[in-house]
């Protein structure tokens, strides 16, 4: 006792000589008092000595010591070191924090008293390497935790773990790379577990691993800028997290995960409880997305609210195939991009993937708006059925008598409410049997943007009405209709080129036998296929012309008034040739057209719609060195508006 109170006294003199730091060293836990902040320091019974308004037992002190360290307020620093951790902790607010170190496992319970009105925010600087450590804090006001070139493995839980439910920013900082990883069991919901809002910044790199469930779990929201985080395995998700996922800029790189890449949902299930930012939503407005899932129905991103895209570079690419949900007694399949509320895109570049059965490019269960970006969509899976308790991953029988629980087919994209889609370009490309391009469940609506799909099915198919205002569209479908409308199908602007296969499929399809029509109000159309349903309502204003020729890839075909061009299309190099003649189109299942455009005779069905043409006045359709004289009409009956070979 006497030596330790000639020690203070000793130093309290060198501290008054000079403006140095006073180092309390208790384990291995450093208290750094600079001199102009010591003031009082108080030794009480010879039992606790107190400095800044720390109170130390003097049993645990183990050396005291000046030297000339600087000394940053409100920082503790973590230096990790094999098995041993160091922590030193600013004098400012040695108060307000209690560290615990055991090894390298760092423990630090962070006062509730501290806020604005005491000490601030507190900011956690961790470093070092260990293969059996940890940094946990608990508190209530928010945090910054810095890494600093860490590389630290938990093999009893996660290697950070922050039982706070305020803003914890973890700054990864400069020129770092940090790696961390958890143990193989354990009930922690990820290798970075965060009570509150988590925020992901810095320009340095973090790598981690999620040994037992997700790679980075939240409580509450995530947000990423400007740092590269790489998710390299996961036993369940990605990211997981509650309220919403925000990406600003940065880079986020998510493979090797069994489950989901990035999955939200609402903190609070009961809707009359959720706060304004509990949207469960998905937000992408800057940066570099790459998420690579293979698990069976998973998917790249995955939100209980809306998804938006206002910007940067996504690829997601998804190759596990369809599942039987036997609790939802339905099936899923994987899928880019999915929402249990609304998909819209604003802007970015998309590249999106899916190669197993059933898989989709996009799919939502409310409605899907596209305002701008670049996007392109493959798809490469079969039908996946689930039949009479069989599973089946390349479905090919007859799916009549299948409800829609039972089946998924590969999409493009599918919403189960309206598509609207106003600007963009958009890129689909679908193979597998019973794929298609872009379905909209409800009511389909293209205002502006270049479209062009390829596809094994239905090219562009609506439950309800489609309207076409604007826009570039190409479509060639393989096996099915170019357009097809379950209800009416309003062309009224912009520029459509519609491919369908052989009778009884169409170019261009509406729901004529339960009482709807196709309507020409504008626009300039080419339908090319086995047949083409024509307007059968005088709210068609505009003619058309149709006939039958044969009709090949990159082959240009011209409508012409006498040596006037009216309008002049080129085939796309992928558009396979009607192998039958056109003609009624004859509807093969329910939900089919009705009357087609067809001419009867050999070759394909053709359909020119554009502005200049009169009703009753006589044109001129090319295909290549074959021509067609063809009559305007406005509105026909099955096998379409006449005309003969010429």
């Amino acid at each position: 006792m006497k030596k330790t109170l000639l020690t203070i006294a000793a130093i309290g003199m060198t501290m008054s000589a000079a403006a140095q730091t006073l180092n309390i060293v208790s384990g291995s836990v450093t208290y750094a008092v600079p001199a102009a902040q010591a003031g009082d320091m108080t030794y009480q019974n010879g039992a606790t000595l107190t400095v800044m308004g720390k109170t130390l037992e003097t049993s645990d002190i183990t050396r005291m010591y000046v030297d000339n360290s600087t000394v940053t307020d409100n920082t503790v620093n973590i230096v990790y070191n094999g098995m041993e951790a160091t922590v030193t902790v600013a004098g400012n607010i040695a108060q307000y924090v209690t560290p615990v170190v055991e090894g390298a496992h760092v423990s630090i319970m962070q006062s509730d008293n501290v806020g604005d009105d005491t000490c601030g925010e507190i900011t956690y600087s961790l470093s070092g390497e260990s293969p059996d450590g940890e940094f946990t804090m608990t508190g209530s006001y928010k945090a910054t935790v810095e890494l600093r070139g860490l590389t630290l493995t938990n093999l009893a839980g996660a290697p950070i773990n922050i039982q706070d439910g305020k803003r914890i920013e973890m700054s990864v900082k400069k020129d770092t790379e940090n790696t961390l990883a958890d143990c193989l069991s354990g009930t922690q919901k990820g290798c970075i577990v965060c009570k509150g809002h988590l925020e992901l910044k810095g320009k340095g790199t973090l790598n981690v691993y999620g040994n037992t469930a997700h790679a980075i779990y939240a409580k509450e929201y995530v947000s990423l800028k400007n740092a590269t985080v790489n998710v390299l395995s996961a036993v369940k998700d990605g990211v997981n997290c509650n309220q919403y996922f925000l990406m600003e800029s940065g880079t986020l790189n998510i493979s090797g995960v069994a489950d989901d890449g990035v999955q939200t949902a609402y903190k609070e299930e009961d809707e009359t409880l959720r706060e304004a930012e509990d949207t469960g939503s998905i937000t992408i407005s800057g940066g570099t997305l790459n998420i690579a899932v293979s698990g069976t129905a998973t998917k790249g991103l995955k939100a209980d609210g809306n998804v938006l895209v206002t910007a940067g570079d996504l690829t997601v690419t998804t190759s596990g195939g369809g599942k039987w949900d036997t609790d939802a007694a339905k099936t899923k399949a994987s899928t880019c991009i999915s929402a249990d509320g609304n998909v819209q895109i604003d802007g970015g570049t998309l590249s999106l993937a899916s190669s197993g059965s059933g898989g989709k490019g996009i799919s939502c269960d409310a409605e899907l708006i596209i305002n701008g970006g670049d996007i392109t969509v493959n798809t490469t899976g079969g039908m996946y059925a689930y039949v009479n308790g069989t599973e089946y991953t390349n479905y090919t029988g007859n799916t009549d008598r299948l409800t829609s629980d039972q089946k998924s087919s590969a999409k493009g994209m599918k919403a189960d409410g309206n598509v609207t889609i106003n600007g963009g370009t958009i890129n689909v490309t679908t193979k597998g049997n019973g794929a298609e391009g872009i379905e909209s469940k409800a009511v389909l609506t293209i205002n502006d943007g270049t479209v062009n799909c390829y596809t094994y099915d239905d090219a562009i198919n609506s439950s309800s009405h489609m309207y076409i205002k604007g826009g570039d569209i190409t479509v060639v479908a393989a096996n099915n209709d170019g357009l097809d409308s379950n209800g009416n199908m309003y062309i009224q602007g912009g520029t459509i080129r519609a491919f369908g296969t052989t009778s009884p499929e169409c170019g261009i399809d509406a729901n004529e036998e339960e009482g709807y029509s196709v309507i020409f109000t504008g626009g300039t159309l080419l339908a090319v296929g086995g047949g083409n349903s024509v307007p059968s309502t005088s709210e068609s204003t505009q003619p058309y012309v149709s006939g039958n020729m044969s009709v090949t890839a990159n082959q240009e075909i011209t409508l012409k008034d006498g040596d006037t061009v009216l309008a002049t299309f080129t085939v796309p190099e992928n558009y396979s040739a009607s192998s039958s003649g056109g003609g009624p189109h004859v509807s093969a299942a329910p939900g089919g057209g009705g009357p087609g455009g067809g001419w009867g005779g050999s070759g394909s069905s053709i359909l020119i719609s554009c502005e200049n043409l009169s009703s009753g006045s006589g044109y001129t359709i090319t295909s290549g060195t074959s021509s067609l004289k063809v009559t305007a009409v406005l509105t026909g009956s099955s096998g379409g508006g006449g005309g003969r070979p010429w």
